[in-house]
């Protein structure tokens, strides 16, 4: 099953207790954290990155790739895996559950 809960979420356009099995049977755990994040309108779309909220920082996911440690020490990308922060992107782009903000996040930052 590789990725073919991708092509099902963008026709099905949210997302539908069958999709969210197939998530959480590829993906476990981080699966379930990127549900929530999307449910919790945790992901933020600005004009130059998608971001997702965690709980204890804020992570960027550019081209569908992430900079978080999980990516950056567990993550096998030959099989497949991917870190919650870029899971919780992709579904949030495909059902267009993103927090919008018509800003630059490079601009936001400066004030953090």
């Amino acid at each position: 099953m590789t990725d073919d809960w991708r092509d099902a979420l963008q026709n099905a356009g949210e997302l539908t207790p069958s999709i969210v099995q197939r998530i959480l049977t590829e993906h476990g755990d981080r699966g379930q954290r990127a549900i929530e994040a999307v449910s919790e309108r945790r992901v933020k779309e600005y004009n130059d990155f998608t971001v997702v909220v965690g709980h204890h920082d804020e992570y960027v996911v550019e081209n569908g790739g992430c900079h978080c440690q999980d990516s950056t020490y567990n993550i096998d990308t030959d099989q497949g895996q991917r870190c919650w922060h870029a899971l919780a992107a992709d579904i949030a782009h495909a059902i267009d559950e993103l927090d919008h903000h018509d800003m630059y996040y490079s601009d936001v930052r400066d004030f953090i």
